[in-house]
């Protein structure tokens, strides 16, 4: 009994180095390094020629490489497959949270995610500093679409239907003295948003409440989301307002590179 055990615990530790090998092989493909040799991998990690090339015809026969005479081995299909299925199961919201970390440490106020559902926004997210704002948004709130910078960058990028839609939808209701309740006003402001890139907004959802608010665009372009800081207005004064609204459009940007490449 004492043989059987230790030669099904001898078995189990290899198995497990073996497993070792074939991922420190994998993690050795790399942007300067697309294509390895038998030689390579052998001198990468310590071991024979021949045992090398046992670890590899192991990975090639599970299609996690592919040998291609005679330069090499490169990664094989299994690998796109698994890739695919780990960008199939990351949301909208685990690709932007670390992004929204980084905000919020750069600029020390909360940071919002937020998507359009036709004439409403839902704040998806919320990532708060050590100092906490009364807001009306909280994760899973439903919003007007006509108060707030998220709210109005997520509008800007909208057709002319669907703006005309949405006025007629949601009435323009008003929330502070602030509050752009014209559709005439509504649709010039939704302009100079979209030239500028960047919505800001003292007070129309919030009295007393600065938003600043930059659009997440898909892989084709498209505005899918908006990310944006909401602190008291009297933190960010006008003279910091260009430093925080290029954060939060640097914030924008890297959100939707991750989300391109998860597309891709």
């Amino acid at each position: 009994m004492t043989g059987q055990r230790s030669e099904r615990s001898s078995g189990y530790r290899e198995r497990n180095s073996t497993a070792d090998r074939a991922l420190d092989i994998l993690l050795l493909f790399e942007d300067t390094r697309l294509v390895l040799t038998g030689q390579e991998v052998a001198d990468q990690l310590g071991v024979a020629r021949s045992t090398a090339y046992r670890y590899l015809q192991s990975l090639v026969s599970s299609g996690f490489i592919e040998e291609q005479r005679p330069a090499g081995y490169r990664l094989g299909p299994r690998v796109f497959e698994l890739a695919r299925l780990a960008r199939k199961g990351i949301g909208l919201s685990e690709i932007a949270r670390p992004v929204m970390r980084e905000l919020v440490a750069t600029v020390g106020e909360a940071v919002l995610l937020t998507r359009r559902t036709g004439g409403t926004v839902v704040c998806l997210e919320r990532e708060e500093t050590d100092h906490p704002v009364r807001l009306s948004y909280e994760r899973g709130h439903v919003l007007p679409i006509n108060a707030g910078a998220a709210a109005l960058v997520l509008l800007a990028w909208a057709s002319d239907e669907e703006i005309t839609e949405v006025v007629e939808q949601s009435g323009l209701p008003r929330f502070t003295g602030a509050t752009v309740t014209d559709a005439d006003v509504l649709r010039k402001r939704l302009g100079e948003i979209k030239a500028a890139g960047v919505a800001v907004t003292r007070g129309e959802l919030d009295a007393d409440v600065l938003g600043v608010a930059a659009p997440i665009r898909d892989e084709s372009g498209g505005v899918v989301a908006a990310v944006s800081i909401a602190a008291l207005s009297h933190r960010v004064p006008d003279e910091r307002l260009p430093e925080v609204a290029r954060a939060v459009e640097v914030a924008a940007a890297e959100i939707s590179e991750r989300l391109a490449v998860l597309e891709s």
